[in-house]
């Protein structure tokens, strides 16, 4: 089993390389929304094999997942993330987990779907309208498709 853990402050510069190198920085834009995922909470995998930020909001009764990187796929680096985060989020009393995905981001729509998750819903055009916030959002994503809309996943404990 994977160890995962509560970032701790000595963690910050590899937080920061990893949202640079995979997410193009600190700054991630969900449905509209820019969230700072460097200053979000985070679980790390492993000796850094793997990074999850999320965000908690009192006026919500869910979670909503920024970002998830297995740095070593096919492992179970992801997975025991997810399952980390959810147990640390029962023990809440929180029971919901939502992320939000690119349409071209075929491999994560596989990989959450056989974790629980359940598309909640799709929004065209989400990522055009992103990219007026953050501008360096591709064009064209995963395996040539186009990058254009949003599909929102679900997770429900209990």
């Amino acid at each position: 089993m994977i160890p995962v853990r509560s970032r701790n402050p000595d963690d910050q510069p590899w937080v920061e390389g990893v949202l640079l190198r995979l997410w193009g920085g600190r700054i991630i834009v969900v449905h509209g929304e820019a969230y700072d995922a460097g200053g979000l909470p985070a679980l790390v995998a492993g000796d850094c094999q793997g990074l999850a930020t999320f965000a908690l909001a009192d006026d919500r009764p869910y979670v909503e997942l920024i970002t998830l990187n297995a740095l070593v796929p096919r492992q179970g680096i992801g997975t025991a993330v997810v399952e980390a985060l959810a147990a640390k989020l029962a023990a809440r009393g929180i029971g919901e987990i939502r992320l939000t995905m690119t349409n071209d981001n075929i491999d994560a729509l596989r990989f959450y779907q056989r974790r629980g998750f359940r598309i909640a819903a799709l929004r065209r055009g989400a990522v055009d309208e992103a990219r007026r916030i953050k501008p360096s959002i591709p064009v064209i994503g995963n395996y040539g498709i186009p990058r254009h809309d949003e599909i929102e996943m679900v997770r429900v404990s209990g």
